[in-house]
């Protein structure tokens, strides 16, 4: 469904991604991990058209992302879910959900799709016109995700979901995110939280100065021991690990 190939972009002079290449296959959850500043952010708004490449490709679908517009990627079919939230504080539940169909013409069903994305988030729903900036940090957080799906996406992107989110809601956020994959949206996962990331994608990639240095099943980067010291709190047992390039693994971090 996506194919990103040696991409290379960054800002200014310099260069954040150094050639990358990421495969998501439909009705995959594909986690892409690594330290802060690795580039993961930069992967997706490379992706949403937020920012330019400057080698490489990248296509949906066969299609060729990189001479699209936002409005455009998300029309085809793509949403992000952003690191932060940012959602519009000031603007009720119902109305930050009508921002995200904000690109389609079908205005009648937006109510109505309101109604079955919020089936989703229980804890959203009775409360369409409370203020988005009065909910928690939880609660905000299915709220982005909320908005994102009003677009109808057949891939969504996350960055960092679980960010500040106590362990109780990171265990509901990732419960959603499972029940959006069963009903049919494809998801790339940028997540700080390894175990639980890994725990919940088919495939990952790590991700570290701009560079793919692993790329494995779900599983096989739970078991790998520079995976397990580097993010998810084990002890490496001295072997080196199978990975694309000769680098380190990465402290943990997050983007």
């Amino acid at each position: 469904m996506l194919e990103i190939e040696g991409l290379r972009t960054g800002y200014g002079n310099i260069a954040a991604l150094q050639g990358i290449s990421v495969a998501v296959a439909e009705g995959q959850i594909v986690a892409l991990i690594g330290a802060n500043g690795a580039g993961k952010t930069t992967t997706l708004k490379t992706v949403t058209g937020l920012l330019q490449p400057w080698a490489g490709s990248i296509s949906f679908e066969g299609k060729d992302l990189a001479v699209l517009s936002p409005a455009d990627i998300v029309s085809l079919g793509i949403s992000l879910v952003p690191e932060g939230r940012r959602i519009f504080s000031s603007l009720s539940l119902l109305e930050n959900l009508k921002m995200g169909a904000f690109l389609r013409w079908e205005r009648n069903r937006i109510l109505r799709d309101a109604e079955e994305v919020l089936e989703l988030f229980p804890a959203l729903r009775g409360r369409k016109k409370q203020k988005g900036g009065s909910l928690s940090g939880g609660e905000q957080q299915m709220l982005a995700i909320a908005r994102a799906l009003m677009s109808k996406p057949r891939l969504l992107l996350l960055d960092e979901p679980s960010m500040g989110l106590a362990p109780r809601l990171i265990e509901t956020v990732f419960h959603i995110l499972q029940d959006i994959r069963e009903r049919g949206t494809t998801v790339l996962l940028v997540e700080q939280n390894a175990r639980m990331a890994l725990a919940l994608a088919d495939e990952g990639y790590v991700i570290e100065t701009g560079k793919i240095v692993l790329h494995d099943t779900a599983r096989n980067l739970r078991e790998n021991p520079e995976v397990r010291r580097a993010y998810l709190g084990g002890r490496g047992d001295g072997r080196n690990a199978s990975r694309e390039g000769e680098q380190r693994a990465p402290e943990r971090g997050a983007d």
